[in-house]
C-alpha cells in the first residue's frame, strides 16, 4: 500500500520574549518557583494584532521553502488549533489563500495539544487513500489571548507559536497512529465560552489531575505506537512529546524506555505552545542537526479532551 513521509518542518515564534522575571514581578512569585514547577525559563507572546492565521502562514511558508516545493505542488492543508477566534473561513483556508495554493482540500482540526499528531495522521490517511498527494500540516495556537494573566498557576506555563510539516506520498515514513481519548476527564482542561455576548473564554486547568494522568496512563500508549511502527523504543533517535512541562516530558521518556534518544525539551525556552509544541520542537532540533536524517522519531501529543495521539516518523 502507498504510504507517506514528512519532507520538511518549519516553525514560527513571535518576536516578544517574556521572561520569568517579568511575570514574577507582576504575579508575586519568582523565577525559581516557575522553573521548579514547569521548567519554563521564557516564552514568546504574540502582539495583539498578530493572529493565529498569521503565525500559521509563517510556519507553513518555512516548511514549504525547506521542502523545495512550491504552492502548486500542494493539494491539502490541515491546521490544528484550539485558539482561532473566527469560525469562518477556517484558518486552513486563510493559509492556503496567503500561500497561493489553488483549490486544495482545507480544514481545521481541534484536538488541543494533541492536534498536530491528529492532523499528521489525517494527512497520512488522506494520502494513503489517494485523496491527496502532498499536504501542509500546521499546529498553531495563540494561548495568550485566553489566559488569565493574574493566575500564576496557568499563565506562566504557556507561549504562542506555530509549527508546520510538508507531507507527501512515499514509501511509509509515518507509522500507524495510536490515538484516543479519556472524555470522563474532559473537565480537567477547559476553554469554554459562557454564551453569546459573554466575555471571552478563559483557559482553566486542573494541573495536578493532568499531571497524574500524563505520567501514569500515557507511556504504554506511546510504547504501542513504537510497536506498531516496528521500532524498539531503545532504537529511537528522538522523542518529541507535547511540551507540557519538563517533569512530564522526562517521566514519559523514562517510562517509554527511549534510552538512546534525543529528548525534546523546548518547553524551557518556548513554554507550552499547545498544538504547535511538537512541530516547533522538532523543527528546532532538525535545524541544529541534533537528530540524524532518517532516524526514527516518536511524536506523542496529549491534552484537552482529554486526548492523545502518537506515531513514529522518519526524521527528514
Amino acid at each position: 500500500m502507498p504510504g507517506s513521509t514528512v519532507v520538511s518542518f518549519g516553525h514560527y515564534q513571535p518576536g516578544r520574549t517574556v521572561t520569568n522575571d517579568e511575570l514574577a514581578d507582576r504575579l508575586g512569585t519568582s523565577d525559581a518557583w516557575i522553573r521548579e514547577r514547569v521548567g519554563v525559563r521564557s516564552r514568546r507572546v504574540a502582539a495583539p494584532s498578530e493572529s493565529v492565521a498569521d503565525m500559521a502562514t509563517a510556519a507553513a511558508e518555512a516548511a514549504l521553502r525547506r521542502s523545495g516545493y512550491n504552492a502548486g505542488d500542494v493539494d491539502l492543508v490541515i491546521v490544528a488549533t484550539c485558539t482561532a477566534f473566527d469560525r469562518m473561513p477556517g484558518v486552513a483556508c486563510r493559509v492556503a489563500e496567503r500561500l497561493g495554493i489553488a483549490a486544495p482540500g482545507a480544514f481545521d482540526l481541534n484536538a488541543a495539544c494533541s492536534g498536530f499528531s491528529y492532523a499528521l495522521a489525517a494527512a497520512d490517511h488522506a494520502i494513503r487513500a489517494d485523496a491527496a498527494t502532498r499536504a501542509i500540516v500546521v499546529g498553531v495556537d495563540k494561548m495568550s489571548d485566553f489566559l488569565d494573566w493574574t493566575d500564576r498557576s496557568t499563565c506562566v506555563i504557556f507561549g504562542d507559536a506555530a509549527g508546520a510539516a510538508v507531507v507527501e506520498r512515499a514509501p511509509a515514513g509515518i507509522g500507524p497512529v495510536v490515538w484516543g481519548s479519556d472524555p470522563a476527564k474532559g473537565h480537567c482542561i477547559t476553554l469554554e465560552a459562557a454564551g453569546p455576548g459573554a466575555l471571552p473564554a478563559v483557559f482553566r486547568q486542573e494541573g495536578q489531575a493532568v499531571f497524574r494522568w500524563a505520567t501514569t496512563a500515557l507511556a504504554p500508549i506511546a510504547r504501542e505506537a513504537c510497536r506498531r511502527a516496528g521500532v524498539d523504543p531503545a532504537d529511537l533517535g528522538g522523542v518529541v512529546t507535547h511540551q507540557a512541562n519538563v517533569r512530564i516530558i522526562e517521566a514519559l521518556a523514562r517510562k517509554i524506555g527511549a534510552t538512546g534518544a534525543v529528548i525534546a525539551t523546548d518547553v524551557t525556552e518556548s513554554g507550552n505552545t499547545s498544538a504547535a509544541s511538537i512541530p516547533l520542537a522538532l523543527s528546532k532540533l532538525i535545524e541544529r542537526r541534533e537528530i540524524a536524517a532518517g532516524a526514527p522519531v516518536l511524536l506523542f501529543g496529549f491534552g484537552a479532551g482529554l486526548t492523545y495521539a502518537g506515531q513514529v516518523i522518519s526524521c527528514p
